[in-house]
């Protein structure tokens, strides 16, 4: 894959993931505006039902914006391995990361047996 493509492909990813980010944020914004929090909520006249989905929501959110921020790290990361030449190749074996699998994932650092590989590992850890 050449360069530009690549660095096409990285930024419309970055774009795509902080507009998704900004919108969490927007999201939880009202709570954070209004001074609340979960203990304040409890006072209003809530079913401990409704407590329990906001405390769902709200951990939901956090999760999501946990994993977009680290994707956008990841991001960053390929976008400074484009900058040094390393872009494209496998972290673990050194191998060309095929095309297909750049496209898919432009933030990718292995291919697609180091990967699996590594999540492998990581399970048993």
């Amino acid at each position: 894959m050449d360069k530009r493509t690549a660095r096409r492909l990285l930024t419309a990813e970055r774009n795509r993931l902080k507009s998704i980010l900004e919108s969490l944020r927007e999201e939880t914004a009202g709570v954070a505006e209004k001074g609340e929090t979960l203990s304040d909520l409890s006072l209003n006249d809530q079913h401990p039902a409704d407590m329990g989905t906001e405390v769902f929501e709200l951990e939901k959110g956090m999760s999501i914006r946990n994993n977009v921020e680290a994707e956008l790290a990841d991001l960053d990361r390929a976008l400074h391995r484009l900058e040094d030449g390393t872009f494209g190749v496998c972290e673990a074996c050194g191998r060309k990361i095929p095309e297909p699998r750049l496209q898919a994932k432009p933030s990718a650092r292995f291919c697609v047996e180091d990967q699996a590989q590594a999540e492998r590992e990581s399970r048993i850890a």
